[in-house]
């Protein structure tokens, strides 16, 4: 019994390697969850007009996947991944200006704006912050109430 246990142990199971298979692969470059239809659509202007091989997978029934850009080449993966970056560093400068403008403009909309457009949203979250509140106060209260 202990030599079959001593046979097994010494035995060497090989997996194969799946390192080729992998290299294959396509990367994501792009997931679409939270993505502005804008924002993907310049993206996908621009991956066709560099002429990078990609695809686009859609969103799952469910939402479980939110759907992605594709590139189908390893080889693309680093240009294409920095000139993303390069994009969205790019975007997210121009919506800085914009959001300082609007402030500076005044056309920025305020809590105040908020609440007359819709006061029945805004009365509603209101009230579970105060009651969320309340039952947070209720632990510490209730076990100061019972302590001798």
């Amino acid at each position: 019994m202990a030599a079959d246990r001593a046979s097994i142990a010494h035995r060497s199971v090989r997996f194969p390697s799946f390192a080729p298979i992998m290299r294959g692969m396509a990367k994501l470059l792009l997931n679409l969850r939270h993505v502005p239809d804008d924002e993907a659509d310049e993206v996908r202007g621009w991956l066709s007009s560099d002429g990078y091989d990609w695809y686009e997978t859609q969103p799952s029934r469910w939402g479980v996947s939110a759907g992605g850009l594709w590139l189908r080449r390893d080889q693309d993966y680093p240009r294409a991944r920095s000139a993303m970056n390069a994009y969205q560093q790019a975007r997210a400068e121009r919506a800085r200006e914009a959001r300082s403008q609007a402030l500076a403009d005044g056309t920025e909309p305020t809590l105040l704006q908020a609440v007359r457009a819709r006061p029945m949203v805004m009365l509603t979250n209101l009230i579970a912050i105060l009651l969320l509140l309340g039952l947070m106060a209720l632990v510490p209260l209730t076990l100061i109430l019972r302590a001798p």
